[in-house]
Parts: structure tokens; C-alpha cells; sequence
């Protein structure tokens, strides 16, 4: 996983040192938060009954959100701990350059791999999706806001907790990951509708909200968003990626310097989205565009010829942390064509 980091938490007995080399992750089972959320908010309306336009027990939802989603942490650990389990038993001979030679172990061939796992303390790691959304539910402001930022930061630290319990029952270093959830983004936001329906501002697009990202629509300015999200990486040991949405910035080189500089100062990980494209049908060199037809299914097009054959167009688009030259699929390319600007290729009082 490109954006997965090794946590500081396996100390070497011999130097009293975090130790990172001949270390990795064993895989990541993610949670959907939203799901969590709105599930609690129908287990609180059932059992209140509550009548719309009736206060909400804050305490009681909040309590009622955080038991469900320690069951639904306590999934995630089983599947992480049967991949675990199977992984004890492995011989080395299955990867001999990482088992064997060197790279991360030297193991004779019956050897397991688990030994190595357990005496280095591999990651193992618990994603989550849907902070934006799960904060909107429950609080009814986005983590932007200063009671939903309480309530994202609390909940982001309820999954830490529970990776360090589990750290203490099994020779594995839990660790929470800002899941990217590439084309996963669809089949949450489908499941979504098919459970609760289409609620509005919440399950009535294609796609999620990438772990703790600002809602992409969100308008931000690119200072706030690195600053803001910045925080929540912290509450992702596991692993994350944030991103700057831009134009394209051949025209305003001066902008990436001076946020590259505050990139370095403020947040551990994040990247530009710029757009460069090539037409092959009239050699046009840009951004081609991505439009939204009345059906809600979308599509690019070339602002010089009107070209829409994706086959005939190199296009370059960060799904999340890899950058893909695919087709997307609707739910991405839902969430990619309503990504707010942070950056244009005007002067700075633009943004």
C-alpha cells in the first residue's frame, strides 16, 4: 500500500530505539463509518421515538454511534487477525527474495514467516471512510466545524484506543489507516442506498468521502485544508494522503513553491492534483474536460475538437494516491467532478 506508513510503536530491546528496517504490513480491513452512523441514528429514533423537530439526546447518539462501531472494529479485528493466523504458518520459500535473501528476512525455506511478523512486529492495519459524513450525522456540522472537529477527533481516537488493545493481547502492531478507497468509494455509496435510501447530503451521490478529507465540495482554501486535515493525520498512524485540488499551474509556478513550503511546516503527507492532458484526435495539450450528463453519468470531452473517445486521450487523474490513466468508474468520477478548486492558475486573491 503506497500510503502506508510503519508506526514507531516496535522499539528494538537491543537499541531502546523505534525500529522501521525489515519491517511491513500484513493488509487492511476497512470500516465504513457512515454506515455506523447512520445505523445508530435509526437504533436512537427507534428507541425514542422521536418526533421530527424533537431535541436529540446528543449524549445518548453519540454513545448509542460509538457501541456499534466498537462492533463493527471488533470484524475488522477477527479478519485481521485470521489473515494473521494464516500468515503464522506460511513458508518462506513462497517469496524467497523478501523471506529469504535478505529484504526482509533470511530464513531457511521450511521456515514461517510468522516469526519474523511477530519478533518485528509488522502493521497490521484498520481503515476507515466517511468522517466528513459520519460527523454530519451525528453532529450535524462538518469536522471543519468546531463541534464536528470535537466529535472526528474523538472518534479517530476511539480507533486508536483499540488498536493499542489489541496491541497488547497479540504480537502485531494495530495501527488506524486513512483508507483511499480507490473504486471502493462506488460499492459504499450503492450499499449505502440500498440500506437507508437517498438522504440528502448524505447517500445522495455516488461516491464517500476519502477517510478524514474535507468534503469535496467543501469550499476551502488550500492553507486551511492542509492545516485542518493535518491534525487528523496525526490520528492515522497507519497511513495517509491528503491533496490540493488545482488547475493547471504552468502559469502559477509561484503558488506551488510557497505551498510546498507550507506543506513541509504543517502536514506529513500530501500532494498536488493538477490536470495535463493530450487529445490524440487534434495533438490539443491541457486539461480535457469531465462533464455531467442529464442522467448523472459522466464523461470527458476535448475543449478543441469536442473528442469524447477516453480511448483516444491520454488523461492523468489522481484517484486518491495513485494516479490513473483508466477509465473510472461512475462513483469516482462522481467525486472527481465535483472536487472544489483550492488552486487556479490566476494571482493568489483568487483563492
Amino acid at each position: 500500500m503506497c500510503r502506508s506508513f510503519l508506526t514507531d510503536t516496535y522499539i528494538n530491546p537491543e537499541t531502546n530505539k523505534p525500529e522501521f528496517y525489515g519491517r511491513g504490513n500484513i493488509g487492511v480491513t476497512t470500516v465504513n463509518l457512515i454506515d455506523a452512523a447512520l445505523t445508530a441514528k435509526e437504533q436512537f429514533n427507534n428507541m425514542f421515538l422521536r418526533m421530527d423537530g424533537a431535541p436529540i439526546d446528543q449524549e445518548e447518539l453519540e454513545n448509542i454511534f460509538f457501541e456499534i462501531l466498537e462492533k463493527r472494529l471488533e470484524l475488522c479485528h477477527d479478519v485481521q487477525r485470521v489473515r494473521w493466523e494464516r500468515l503464522q504458518d506460511t513458508p518462506a520459500e513462497v517469496n524467497p527474495i523478501l523471506w529469504q535473501y535478505g529484504a526482509l528476512s533470511r530464513l531457511k525455506a521450511e521456515d514461517t514467516i510468522g516469526q519474523v511478523i511477530a519478533e518485528k512486529h509488522f502493521t497490521s492495519s484498520i481503515g476507515y471512510v466517511g468522517l466528513y459524513e459520519t460527523s454530519m450525522i451525528i453532529v450535524g456540522e462538518s469536522h471543519t466545524q468546531p463541534r464536528g472537529r470535537e466529535f472526528a477527533l474523538k472518534t479517530l481516537q476511539f480507533l486508536n484506543d483499540k488498536c493499542m488493545e489489541w496491541r497488547k493481547q497479540e504480537p502485531v502492531d494495530y495501527s488506524v489507516y486513512g483508507t483511499p478507497i480507490e473504486t471502493t468509494t462506488y460499492k459504499f455509496a450503492k450499499k449505502l442506498q440500498e440500506r437507508f435510501g437517498v438522504i440528502p447530503g448524505i447517500t445522495d451521490r455516488d461516491y464517500v468521502t476519502n477517510s478524514y478529507h474535507v468534503w469535496v465540495e467543501e469550499p476551502i482554501t488550500p492553507w486551511d485544508k492542509i492545516e485542518k486535515e493535518a491534525e487528523f493525520q496525526k490520528l492515522s498512524p497507519g497511513g495517509c494522503i491528503s491533496y490540493i485540488e488545482t488547475t493547471n499551474l504552468q502559469n502559477n509556478l509561484d503558488i506551488i513553491l510557497e505551498l510546498l513550503k507550507f506543506m513541509y511546516d504543517k502536514i506529513m503527507y500530501c500532494e498536488f492534483n493538477t490536470k495535463l492532458d493530450n487529445c490524440m484526435e487534434c495533438s490539443f495539450e491541457g486539461e480535457i474536460i469531465l462533464h455531467e450528463d442529464e442522467n448523472g453519468k459522466h464523461y470527458f470531452e476535448c475543449p478543441q475538437c469536442g473528442n469524447r473517445n477516453f480511448d483516444k486521450m491520454n488523461i492523468a487523474r489522481r484517484v486518491c494516491g495513485y494516479i490513473s490513466t483508466s477509465p473510472f468508474n461512475e462513483g469516482r468520477a462522481d467525486e472527481m467532478f465535483h472536487r472544489f478548486i483550492h488552486v487556479t492558475d490566476h494571482n493568489e486573491e483568487d483563492y
